[in-house]
């Protein structure tokens, strides 16, 4: 396990390796598809995100009493990762004009991420799907919360303090994906196993 503390420094991403299993600790921000959009349209984003982490999520998110003084009185009761391939036609802008290093999802992202990563010093990590409140559990505060009323809590963008948030690096700034590699080792099995039938 490789813990990764914000602010996420590009020499240390670009140590990473896809494969890795990494342990996030730090401030990261929520943002979907409304936030992308607001951005590619140019609208200004609220948050300096360099060397920051930027969560594909739409969090459940209730009332809670502040956890320190200036915490935001919101508790997230889940917080399981979004599809990020709908983030494609946005990603990669992203990465080059924010500075973000961690882009957190499931699913995985198209070649213009991966080389964005590989230009910029990013990566993309798999969370867990299907265990929302599970997740959850890494989130000790939410700090703040930007367009909640412009887009809605699924929508808005969280800003969380998490620790020991696990994931694995899917799309390293090498080039390496594992969804590509998974893709041709399973396109080479079927193939074998059509021969021998």
């Amino acid at each position: 396990m490789i813990n990764l503390t914000y602010p996420f420094s590009e020499d240390v991403v670009r140590e990473l390796k896809a494969g890795d299993v990494v342990s996030v600790n730090g401030r990261v921000w929520t943002g979907r598809d409304r936030l992308h959009k607001r951005f590619a349209d140019g609208g200004a984003i609220p948050v300096d995100m360099r060397g920051g982490a930027l969560y594909h999520c739409g969090p459940v998110v209730v009332p809670a009493i502040p956890v320190h003084p200036g915490a935001a009185p919101w508790r997230i009761a889940a917080g399981g990762p979004t599809t990020s391939m709908r983030e494609n036609p946005y990603e990669a802008a992203f990465i080059e004009k924010t500075g973000v290093r961690l882009i957190i999802g499931k699913g995985g992202m198209d070649a213009t991420v991966l080389a964005a990563c590989e230009r910029f010093g990013a990566v993309y990590l798999q969370a867990v799907g299907g265990a929302a409140a599970v997740t959850a559990r890494a989130v000790k505060s939410v700090e703040n919360v930007y367009f909640l009323k412009e887009f809605g809590a699924a929508e808005a963008c969280w800003e969380l303090e998490v620790e020991d948030f696990q994931c694995v690096v899917a799309m390293d700034a090498h080039g390496v994906s594992l969804f590509e590699s998974v893709q041709r080792e399973s396109l080479a099995r079927f193939k074998s196993l059509i021969k021998a039938v």
